[in-house]
């Protein structure tokens, strides 16, 4: 039995021996040098076959075109060869041309051709050929379009903005202020909070005007009707109430949510309102009649900000599923869902007078461009969860955010001109200098903020500021981040 095994390991060691004397018969065939006729010099055979080898490592697999790629090239007009365009006959070694092009004949006349692909463009058939079918087109001496800069990434200095200051802190409330909204003469303002009223304050003054009961959880949504004496509010309660302003009575109840109701808009021309919420649907609504127009499915997460606009797309959605969806009103389907958000969309911001938005989430706002909704610009530089977005015809941006942070930003450029923290109220716990809801008065002048600290706080620029007192601290950067 020894035997045997004595026996089966001395053939093992001579199969060993056998396959090393190969490999190494293999690598002097390869790499050995020979008699030097000086230092210099390797012989040619050797090195011929090392070229070879390599070529035929490197290129092989490459050597023939996908059938999809070759057709589109042969359908494709032949492009005439630039007279200016350099080769690479005058930089390379010209004995290593030699016996590349020694080893492309004698693989043309019994082997494999894998080494015509690196043969730079010779001869007339190769100047009708398409662009690298005979190799990589040389490009030693012309500039690379990869270090051109583009035009996209130059970047327009931001205009300049006076900084923002608070002017007044409104209390009255005894839960967060989830939602504001300004009526259209720009007299009064309305904000639903989390102790389920609604309460109308006059705007010149900040004093107390009215308070509105009747929904039996936090009003999340409001609106003021630009053309009838109507107040529509949501909330989570799953109502959305039409209230009459001349009576302060509710005459309109809209039912159809399954779950609490996140957010409400008026369409500007047509009697329409949309409303979306926690069912993740956005619902239109005839205003008169009460009837559910059109039922926007889509979404995978909570409705959690919609606006209306007057043409295409009419309705725009963001969502806690991490997308936007522009939407098709007359057909009641989507128009584009914009997937670039990582994280939930919290806020929407339509600019008054550009057909362009903004949408917000954490730790990121980026600017669209409708009707198709095409990516324009980020604005970087606020981690937080951003909860409101408010534009106003000025180009100012802000933005608040869940850990009390304020940024205001330069529409046109992204730069964030002003930033600052809130202050929350003397006896507030640490969570709660959240900003929850905002927006710009009708003139664009004063900023309402709704807090988490249960207080309305009114910010307006400050007067006494100059481009002098308060100079644009901006550096222009090579580019801005693609998505």
């Amino acid at each position: 039995m020894s035997a045997a095994v004595a026996l089966a390991g001395e053939a093992q060691i001579d199969h060993i021996k056998t396959l090393i004397q190969q490999n190494a018969k293999r690598s002097r065939a390869l790499f050995a040098e020979s008699q030097k006729q000086d230092d210099s010099h390797v012989t040619e055979p050797a090195e011929r076959l090392a070229i070879a080898s390599r070529i035929k490592s490197e290129y092989d697999s490459v050597k023939e075109l996908p059938p999809a790629l070759a057709a589109k090239m042969s359908s494709a007009a032949p492009r005439k060869k630039p007279k200016t365009a350099p080769t690479d006959d005058t930089t390379t070694n010209p004995r290593t041309m030699k016996m590349i092009e020694g080893v492309a004949s004698r693989d043309t006349n019994g082997g494999s051709s894998s080494t015509a692909l690196i043969i730079r463009g010779r001869g007339g058939a190769s100047r009708d050929a398409p662009p690298n079918a005979n190799g990589p087109t040389s490009q030693r001496n012309l500039p690379s379009s990869s270090l051109v800069r583009k035009q996209t990434v130059l970047q327009i200095k931001p205009e300049w903005h006076a900084p923002w200051k608070l002017m007044r802190v409104i209390s009255g409330h005894l839960g967060w202020v989830r939602s504001l909204a300004v009526e259209p003469e720009n007299k009064w303002f309305a904000s639903g909070a989390g102790d389920r009223t609604i309460k109308i304050w006059d705007l010149a003054t900040g004093n107390l005007r009215l308070t509105l009961t009747g929904h039996i959880s936090t009003v999340r949504g409001l609106a003021v009707s630009p053309r009838h004496p109507y107040l529509f509010s949501c909330g989570e309660d799953k109502m959305v109430k039409c209230w009459d302003l001349e009576t302060n009575k509710v005459i309109r109840h809209y039912h159809g949510h399954l779950s609490g109701v996140y957010t409400l808009a008026l369409h500007p021309t047509l009697d329409v309102l949309v409303t979306g919420g926690r069912d993740g649907v956005a619902r239109v609504w005839d205003m008169r009649t009460r009837s559910n127009i059109h039922v926007l499915a889509g979404h995978k997460g909570t409705v959690s900000d919609l606006k209306c606009q007057e043409v295409d797309p009419q309705v725009i959605t963001s969502s806690l599923d991490s997308t936007v969806r522009l939407w098709d009103l007359a057909a009641g389907k989507t128009m584009g869902v914009l997937t670039h958000h990582k994280k939930g969309v919290r806020a929407l911001a339509i600019h008054p007078k550009e057909f362009t938005f903004a949408s917000g989430s954490t730790g990121s706002i980026k600017q669209w461009k409708c009707p198709e909704g095409a990516f324009m610009q980020n604005f970087e530089g606020q981690n937080s969860i951003i909860n409101t977005l408010s534009v106003n015809e000025d180009n100012v941006l802000f933005s608040g955010g869940d850990n009390g942070s304020m940024s205001f930003w330069d529409w046109k450029s992204g730069h964030r001109f002003q930033s600052l923290e809130t202050t929350a109220q003397p006896g507030s716990l640490d969570a709660e200098t959240g900003i929850m809801s905002s927006t710009y008065d009708k003139t664009g002048l004063r900023l309402i903020c709704g807090e988490a600290d249960k207080t309305i706080k009114v910010w307006k620029q400050d007067e006494t500021a100059t481009p002098e007192t308060h100079p644009l601290e901006w550096k222009p950067t090579l580019g801005r981040q693609k998505f």
